[in-house]
C-alpha cells in the first residue's frame, strides 16, 4: 500500500475518474475532504464499504487508509490540506467558532463508518459552498485566501451541526502519554489486555488511529514498543534469579518453559539459562 504525500498548505482540485484510473488502496500525510459531484461506487475507508452517490461527502484524515471502488464514472472535488492550515489561520477565528478543532472533527470515527447526509436546504448550500471553492481554486495563492478558508469552515460547521444532530461523540479526547504507558505497563502481563483492539477500546478511539498515533507520539509501532518493554522485564527476570523460567513463563502468557526459551534465544541470541549464569556471577 503506498502514501501520497503532499507538502503544499493546501491544494484543491476536480478530477474524473473511471475505475481504471483510481488509485489503489493507500494513506497519506494530509486531510482530505471529498464531494462527489457525479458517479457511483463504493468508497472503502479502513477496510469499511461505504456506498457513494452525487452530493455524498467524505472527510479523511492521515490516520486513515481509502480507496474508490468506481462503478460509473466519477467526478469529485477534492480539497487537501496539511495540519498547518488551520494554525496559519488562527487568526482568522475565534475561540467559540474553534469549539471543536477542525482537525480533531475531521478525524471522528463516526465519519468513518457511516455516510453523512444532507437534506433540503442544505444538500444546496453544501453544494454552492463546493462550487464556490472550485471557482476560486485559479487564484495562485490559494492558501492565503481568507474567502477560501471561510469556505471550508462552512463545509466542517455543516459536518459538525449534523453529528450533533445524530448525537455523535465529538469529544475524541487522545489518552496522554503517560496514561497510555501506564495502561500498558499495567497490563502487559495480560496479552489480551494489550491488543491494539483492546487498548483502543479502552480509551475510545479507532484501532487505525490508535495505531497511527502511538507511532507519531513514540517514533515506533506500538507493536515494536511492547515487544521491548516486554523482553525488557523478561530480561530482568531472569537476570536477579529469583523467579523460575517456568513462574517467567507463566506470568506473561507463554505455553510453557520451552516456549520462553524459543522465544529469548530467538530475541537475544542466548538460551536464557545461559544469560541467567552470566549475569549472575
Amino acid at each position: 500500500m503506498g502514501k501520497i504525500k503532499q507538502f503544499e498548505t493546501l491544494i484543491v482540485e476536480e478530477v474524473e475518474q473511471t475505475s481504471e484510473e483510481a488509485p489503489s488502496e493507500h494513506g497519506h500525510n494530509f486531510f482530505e475532504i471529498i464531494y462527489i459531484l457525479n458517479g457511483q461506487g463504493y468508497h472503502y475507508i479502513n477496510k469499511t464499504a461505504l456506498p457513494y452517490k452525487q452530493g455524498n461527502l467524505f472527510l479523511l484524515s492521515p490516520e486513515d487508509e481509502h480507496y474508490f471502488d468506481i462503478k460509473e464514472k466519477s467526478r469529485f472535488a477534492i480539497i487537501r490540506f496539511t495540519d498547518h492550515y488551520f494554525t496559519q489561520k488562527r487568526h482568522l477565528t475565534t475561540d467559540e467558532t474553534l469549539v471543536i478543532h477542525p482537525t480533531d472533527l475531521i478525524r471522528s470515527q463516526v465519519l468513518k463508518e457511516n455516510i453523512i447526509t444532507f437534506n433540503g436546504p442544505c444538500s444546496g448550500i453544501l453544494s454552492n459552498t463546493i462550487a464556490n471553492i472550485l471557482a476560486y481554486k485559479c487564484k495562485v495563492d490559494l492558501s492565503d485566501s481568507a474567502i477560501i478558508f471561510y469556505q471550508i469552515m462552512t463545509i466542517l460547521g455543516m459536518v459538525r451541526e449534523e453529528l450533533l444532530r445524530m448525537d455523535a461523540d465529538l469529544t475524541n479526547e487522545q489518552p496522554s502519554k503517560e496514561r497510555l504507558l501506564s495502561y500498558i505497563h499495567q497490563h502487559i502481563y495480560n496479552p489480551e489486555d494489550i491488543q491494539i483492539k483492546s487498548i483502543a477500546g479502552h480509551f475510545h478511539i479507532s484501532a487505525s488511529y490508535f495505531s497511527a498515533y502511538f507511532k507519531r507520539n513514540f517514533s515506533m509501532s506500538y507493536r515494536e514498543y511492547v515487544e521491548k518493554y516486554k523482553l525488557k522485564l523478561i530480561e530482568k527476570r531472569i537476570a536477579t534469579g529469583k523467579t523460575s523460567l517456568k513462574q517467567i513463563a507463566d506470568e506473561f502468557g507463554f505455553t510453557d518453559e520451552s516456549h520462553l526459551s524459543k522465544y529469548f534465544k530467538q530475541k537475544k541470541n542466548i538460551r536464557p539459562t545461559l544469560y541467567r549464569k552470566e549475569h549472575s556471577q
